[in-house]
């Protein structure tokens, strides 16, 4: 699998508070952000996978609602993730 235990944990010591930070906001949003950027790759080969592209959609989704969540809760911290992750442009 693309995204083991080890690969989670690091994401979530860099994004998140500790190793075991798993509900932050900060690390569910990078999480997403790693698994959307697989899911683009796999799309660019795969054009037809539809199934793929569904659940593509609802990650992207989710990873918005959160990042509007972040907004309305503490702006200094969307504005960090935003540029830790350049998401935006």
């Amino acid at each position: 699998m693309y995204l083991d235990t080890q690969k989670k944990q690091e994401i979530f010591t860099e994004f998140g508070k500790s190793k075991t930070d798993t509900g932050s906001a900060e690390s569910q949003i990078a999480l997403f952000s790693t698994r959307i950027n697989h899911l683009t790759e796999h799309l660019k080969k795969n054009r037809k996978d539809f199934n793929t592209q569904q659940s593509l959609l609802k990650l992207v989704g989710k990873r918005r609602r959160l990042l509007n969540y972040l907004t309305k809760e503490d702006i200094f911290r969307y504005r960090e993730i935003i540029s830790k992750l350049g998401i935006r442009k």
